[in-house]
């Protein structure tokens, strides 16, 4: 009798520690952007979204870390005057449509991850064909920060009014080099720059000397334009500009990319 009750209580007490909760930990709450930024729509509606790293067609092949929503979040200065270009282009029968605007830190640190992890490659047919994935750092392409961390650099290009809408990227889907003629490449609504956004190319300067025609126009007048309300262009991608009075030159945050991290705003 005796060794059945020290069963039943040790049984018992067994149970009673599986089945009494431990206090939960308390997750750390997310950082919020600074009252400086903003959503873009909230500023400047009429532009157009395709927020690519939060889908799979990116350079790694998934969405990337930090990205919650499909929503471009600026700070307020670069959003204004992105607005004030759209408005210019609007009267030329074009609208603007960003890529990539504000971008946490720890998507960078997603970046730099991969291309330290030489057997991962399954992109590479489409945005760094001719480019070796050991030299990603060394040329230039992948750094430890990004401007966009600082809120007021964007990744955008022009679309021909009316826009028609860009289908979706389907994943494993046959790749084609990012520097391919327009009628080849990933399909885009926006107008012929000569490569495809993202592309790991020397093609991918602004002002190579290769790219004529309609695509060296449809280059300057996005240059044109963004320059005019106080943008500067990288030269090394024909997309990236960043606005000249940021108000965080040496800021870099990692709030997470979704509408709650400006809610008011």
């Amino acid at each position: 009798m005796r060794t059945a009750l020290r069963t039943l209580a040790a049984t018992a007490a067994t149970l009673l520690a599986v089945t009494v909760p431990t206090p939960a930990a308390h997750a750390r709450p997310e950082p919020k952007a600074p009252e400086e930024f903003v959503a873009l729509r909230s500023v400047s509606p009429t532009v157009i979204q395709e927020m690519r790293y939060t889908t799979a067609h990116t350079f790694l092949g998934v969405p990337v870390e930090g990205y919650r929503q499909p929503t471009c979040l600026l700070t307020r200065p670069a959003a204004r005057a992105l607005h004030l270009a759209q408005k210019q282009l609007l009267r030329q029968g074009y609208a603007l449509k960003v890529y990539d605007c504000y971008r946490p830190q720890r998507a960078v640190d997603h970046f730099v991850r991969w291309a330290r992890n030489p057997d991962d490659r399954s992109m590479k047919g489409e945005f760094y064909p001719r480019v070796d994935k050991s030299r990603l750092f060394e040329d230039g392409y992948i750094a430890e920060r990004s401007g966009h961390s600082r809120g007021s650099t964007v990744d955008l290009t022009l679309v021909r009014l009316p826009a028609a809408p860009t289908r979706p990227y389907l994943p494993g889907e046959r790749l084609t080099p990012c520097f391919a003629p327009v009628g080849e490449r990933f399909p885009d609504n926006s107008v012929d720059m000569g490569t495809g956004y993202d592309c790991f190319d020397t093609l991918s300067h602004t002002d190579d000397p290769r790219i004529q025609g309609e695509q060296r126009a449809n280059r300057q007048l996005l240059k044109r334009t963004l320059t005019e309300v106080g943008f500067v262009n990288l030269p090394e991608e024909w997309w990236h500009f960043t606005f000249r009075s940021e108000p965080f030159p040496e800021t870099y945050f990692d709030f997470p990319v979704h509408r709650r991290s400006v809610a008011g705003r």
